[in-house]
């Protein structure tokens, strides 16, 4: 009887531990947008299997992160004055008052100051836990009408959260809020020059945050002591580069790997040195996307127009463009969303509504459909279902599979442009104003 208990128990907690997956970073527990997690929710409505609404202090389209039973977001009030150029237009409002649909910048305002935030929240009943305000310093850079100062997510290691800011400005914070180590790196190494804004999030590998800089006025990349925020390498990748990617660690043949996807080429670098190991790819005006593997191959898109997406082998040196390089679309990925590698399959969806479907393994496309909506969220997928968030509010949530098959189309009523995060069986989705769990 005491062996049978002692097995039931064990089983209890190997089942928790698959449930209560934590989701530490921007693209979930390894940067690919996948859970492991089951019973995952598929349909709901704005009042419908709604666990909890809770309302979120300013501005912001970084992604919210979850630890344990704390989930957090970064946030901007205040406005940054808005970059000369093309801004397409926002979706979810009244034509003719588009700029209340604005995330930081407003043609004409700009503000005496301007605050970030970063929050934490109960995941139980969302129920505000703290805040961490800090003022922006310097010069504001002029940002897009879709971005702000606080478009990079926060990642977690789940003894510090760490947050980062397009000012240069970033802060480690304790689990219960309070200020650890903070650096402005504009001040420290060059200033943050990069049209648009920054838009770069930071990564985690062992005890190094690791933070990508390709700015027009200078480029270069820095690990940082997760405990200390004292420099441990820095690689100065020289001017004229451009990159609003997040860096993402990958398993290599030959230790792990990090995919850097900058405006020259798609680059991979030893993160505990940071060394140059292989380069691959075509110059591209405007990298977005990030990286993502299975089985020794990285997936990724160069974002930008043309759309040009790839398979590449990760145990090449030098340039592997002619030798590693599985295969090349040069057209029809997303201009802004990361694609999404499950389960042989590769999914995207562009700003125009069509998803499409590509075999992993030739690059051949299987399926390709109009969804509708304007699609800025990278997809995330677990319990063999794809989640498709719309700008619009809506969640098309797919069948994963060589059929297009659509679950579920469920509408908030809400503008959102933050990829969502999944844990312990709950959807978490970041709109324009709130914070809101799913299922569960």
């Amino acid at each position: 009887m005491r062996i049978f208990s002692v097995g039931v128990l064990l089983g209890v907690l190997v089942v928790v531990g698959l449930r209560a997956e934590d989701w530490p970073q921007w693209r979930g527990p390894d940067g690919t947008g996948i859970t492991s997690e089951r019973d995952l929710p598929e349909s709901w409505t704005e009042d419908e299997n709604i666990t909890w609404k809770t309302p979120i202090r300013g501005l912001g389209v970084s992604s919210p992160i979850v630890s344990a039973e704390k989930i957090f977001v970064t946030s901007q009030i205040g406005f940054a004055p808005v970059a000369q150029g093309f801004h397409p237009t926002l979706v979810q409002g009244d034509a003719g008052r588009d700029d209340l649909r604005t995330l930081g910048a407003r043609q004409g305002e700009v503000s005496s100051s301007v605050t970030f935030v970063v929050s934490a929240f109960n995941r139980t009943d969302g129920g505000l836990l703290w805040e961490y305000t800090i003022q922006a310093e310097g010069a504001l850079t002029p940002v897009h009408r879709k971005h702000n100062l606080a478009s990079a997510s926060p990642v977690t290691d789940g003894n510090l959260v760490y947050a980062w800011f397009g000012t240069g400005q970033i802060v480690a914070l304790d689990m219960d809020g309070k200020l650890v180590w903070s650096r402005n790196l504009s001040l420290e190494y060059t200033a943050f020059g990069i049209v648009w804004g920054h838009a770069s999030s930071p990564v985690l590998h062992g005890d190094l945050l690791i933070l990508l800089c390709d700015h027009e006025t200078e480029a270069y990349m820095v690990a940082l002591d997760t405990l200390t925020g004292v420099e441990r390498w820095k690689v100065d990748r020289g001017a004229g580069l451009r990159s609003y990617s997040t860096p993402s660690v990958v398993p290599g043949s030959s230790g792990e790997q990090l995919m850097v996807n900058s405006s020259v080429r798609l680059e991979s670098y030893d993160p505990r040195t940071g060394e140059l190991l292989w380069y691959a790819g075509q110059p591209n005006q405007f990298p977005t996307a990030v990286a993502t593997h299975h089985d020794g191959v990285v997936y990724t898109s160069r974002g930008h127009r043309s759309g040009p997406y790839m398979a590449i082998r990760t145990d090449g040196r030098g340039d592997v463009s002619e030798t590693h390089v599985l295969w090349r679309v040069p057209t029809g990925a997303p201009y802004l969303s990361s694609i999404l590698y499950y389960e042989g399959l590769i999914y995207m969806v562009n700003g125009s509504g069509i998803a499409t479907c590509v075999d992993a393994q030739t690059g051949r496309r299987v399926w390709q459909e109009r969804v509708g909506g304007q699609f800025s969220a990278s997809p995330v997928a677990g319990d063999g279902k794809v989640y498709l968030v719309s700008e619009t509010g809506e969640t098309i949530v797919l069948r994963a599979g060589r059929r297009f098959n659509v679950i579920s189309r469920n509408d908030l009523g809400e503008h959102m442009i933050a990829s969502p995060a999944i844990s312990n069986g709950q959807i978490f989705l970041r709109t324009d104003k709130n914070l809101i769990a799913i299922g569960g």
